[in-house]
């Protein structure tokens, strides 16, 4: 981060539009990531990072907001809108259908690109797999690579449940991967 967060807090307070840019550019792909890692629907990822920093704008607009921590205050904004999604629609199912392989462009290594898109099909698939509360951790934890003290705060948990949570997720994933014995 080229700016300290207390510097872009005092910026985003003022309004200043260079600063509000950094923040977007900033933390935009993360939370996108992270978002549709969770939903598995690029189009409702985007809408969560567009209310994620339209509630931010609204918040600081209005005199509120964090007065530290930024990241962990846009990433619980996210949290809470990718719950608020689960509560309205249960989740999909994905399919392996060969339209949704064909994403990006398979011109220079088609091979390649179907095992990877199959690959990380996969990995939603197991992910759906563990419960909401396991899944947001893992994905926070190695996936977007945050502590378990920025989790802790992002969920609004103690550290000790998200090390619970990590705990019992790794433990199921594991039981997920390894071949049962005959």
């Amino acid at each position: 981060m080229p700016q300290p967060e207390g510097n872009w807090l005092d910026g985003a307070r003022r309004l200043d539009e260079k600063v509000l840019a950094a923040i977007y550019d900033a933390f935009s792909r993360a939370l996108f990531c992270y978002a549709y890692r969770l939903l598995g629907d690029r189009e409702a990822a985007e809408d969560i990072v567009a209310e994620t920093f339209h509630r931010f704008l609204r918040s600081i607009g209005a005199g509120g907001g964090p007065n530290e921590h930024l990241k962990a205050y846009l990433y619980r904004i996210a949290h809470n809108l990718i719950v608020d999604h689960f509560r309205r629609r249960p989740p999909i199912e994905l399919n392996l259908d060969w339209e949704n392989i064909t994403s990006h462009d398979l011109s220079e290594d088609p091979v390649k690109e179907i095992d990877h898109s199959l690959e990380q099909a996969k990995v939603r698939q197991v992910l759906w797999k563990l419960t909401p509360d396991q899944r947001q951790v893992v994905v926070l934890k190695y996936f977007e690579g945050l502590s378990n003290d920025e989790i802790s705060e992002i969920l609004g948990k103690p550290v000790g449940a998200v090390k619970s949570l990590q705990h019992r997720a790794l433990n199921a994933l594991r039981r997920m991967f390894t071949p049962a014995e005959a």
